[in-house]
């Protein structure tokens, strides 16, 4: 009878046991299956913010503060924002004039908002400046063939090491880069452009 005793007792002790540690793992258990279901959902749902300039996307995959897109019809200068490490201050510099490289872009952002939200035309002679307020007007000349035209800067970019300019086909066109993709700029500074009425 004791030995009979004994065994249900073990037995008993051993159930309340597996009890205590049920009701202890349950809520880990519970947590790991939610984060096994959930996990790969959220992932499904995240996505990278839509640059507004073609070389923002390869500068950096890091989260980054953008310059946001305004309504047309304005003048801006704009906050100073971030692309990868490097932070942007926009301002007014009437005496703006430096030398660098000129990339230009096209048909992938045709009919798109530029960074003062304008609508960019790839045929008309525009610019996209780092810093620059929005629009103005630049004098860019072709360092290796002396060609100059006057831009209007309405959108952001570029944002590569070297490049302090990037013009619209047309304007890539009539400097005569065309072909290259790239060339040697003096960039200077004229003034504020009119605002666009469209």
């Amino acid at each position: 009878m004791r030995g009979n005793q004994r065994s249900e007792c073990r037995a008993t002790h051993r159930h309340n046991r597996c009890d205590v540690w049920k009701r202890r793992s349950a809520p880990c258990l519970r947590a790991a299956a939610f984060a096994t279901v959930i996990g790969p959902l959220s992932a499904c749902s995240t996505h990278s913010e839509q640059p507004l300039r073609p070389h923002a996307a390869l500068s950096s995959a890091n989260s980054q503060k953008r310059p946001a897109v305004d309504k047309p019809g304005g003048y801006k200068i704009g906050q100073p924002y971030r692309i990868g490490a490097q932070w942007y201050v926009p301002r007014e510099k009437p005496d703006y004039d430096a030398t660098g490289r000129a990339s230009w872009y096209g048909s992938d952002f045709h009919g798109r908002p530029t960074a003062n939200g304008e609508i960019f035309d790839q045929s008309a002679l525009t610019a996209a400046h780092p810093t620059l307020p929005l629009p103005s007007l630049v004098r860019v000349r072709n360092l290796a063939n002396g060609r100059d035209i006057i831009v209007r800067v309405n959108d952001r970019g570029p944002f590569i090491q070297g490049r302090i300019i990037d013009m619209s086909r047309a304007a890539a066109l009539a400097l005569g880069f065309l072909e290259n993709g790239t060339t040697d700029v003096r960039v200077t500074y004229v003034g504020a452009a009119p605002i666009d009425r469209t």
